[in-house]
């Protein structure tokens, strides 16, 4: 469990780098997994699985978007009490369920930057913006193969939807196209996030974030699960969707359940995802 240090941490900065939290046998788990998945040889196959920077592009970020659907290892992986315990304290709820999860693969020599972002714009079709996220390294991840970097206290600024926060041209950033968006007062730092294999990195859905490309011979694997509190809503923007969206079954302005969007904590008791939710 948190202490109060951290958790007032989490609210005043935005993130919190716990460290730690799987064992080495759950870790390797999650690799063979997640080798399984990238080969082709899972069962099934997870919803989305593309280069995010594009498939003719000399660098790589791979993501794959519920991979939870096709191993079980990381069906397990979206209960793991010490996080979602933790993912609850700091959002100050008992019931959590699950947005998506989404792999993210710094391929070694090649692996791209990932600009700098806040999470929720890209998420518009539900609300509050109250989700926290819980970053997994699977393999170690330094500085110098793209760990995560934050922004402290960026998510007091409010949403931003003009996409990335840009960059310099020559590095990852930040570098900010719009300065509109500090507060008077504030300044816009980077706050490197290094973590060992099964360590977690915690950040508000509203945090700006991003990652340096990766040249070294090691490869940079993570896991990032988007959790919600029991409260949160579908209530989509006219005119803009989601790559999931065609999973949500409730009318807009109810609290969004289903077999995607797996409750994980309810009445402050962690609940196993026991079955994979049947393709449309």
């Amino acid at each position: 469990m948190l202490t109060e240090e951290q958790i007032r941490t989490f609210k005043e900065q935005g993130f919190l780098n716990y460290g730690p939290v799987l064992t080495p046998d759950e870790t390797a788990e999650l690799r063979d997994a997640l080798k399984r998945v990238m080969s082709g040889k899972s069962e099934v196959k997870p919803e989305s699985n593309r280069n995010l920077l594009g498939e003719g592009s000399d660098q790589v970020v791979v993501q794959i978007v519920n991979i939870w659907e096709a191993e079980p290892a990381f069906r397990a992986h979206l209960s793991h009490p010490k996080i979602v315990n933790m993912v609850a304290q700091l959002m100050g709820t008992d019931t959590v369920r699950v947005w998506h999860d989404q792999i993210q693969v710094k391929p070694s020599h090649i692996g791209g930057p990932t600009l700098w972002h806040q999470d929720f714009p890209y998420w518009p079709v539900i609300t509050p913006s109250d989700l926290v996220s819980a970053w997994v390294a699977i393999d170690d991840a330094t500085e110098e193969n793209g760990c995560m970097s934050m922004v402290p206290r960026s998510h007091k600024w409010g949403p931003y939807n003009g996409g990335t926060i840009g960059t310099d041209g020559e590095t990852y950033g930040p570098a900010p196209k719009d300065l509109s968006i500090v507060p008077d007062g504030d300044r816009i730092e980077m706050v490197p996030c290094p973590v060992p294999a099964g360590g977690v990195v915690f950040h508000h859905c509203l945090t700006w974030h991003g990652a340096p490309p990766n040249f070294t011979n090691r490869g940079r694997p993570a896991i990032a699960v988007h959790y919600m509190p029991g409260y949160t809503r579908y209530q989509p923007e006219p005119g803009k969707t989601h790559l999931i969206e065609h999973h949500i079954n409730v009318p807009a302005g109810e609290p969004l359940v289903g077999d995607h969007f797996p409750t994980v904590l309810e009445g402050g008791r962690v609940v196993g995802v026991t079955r994979t939710p049947t393709k449309e």
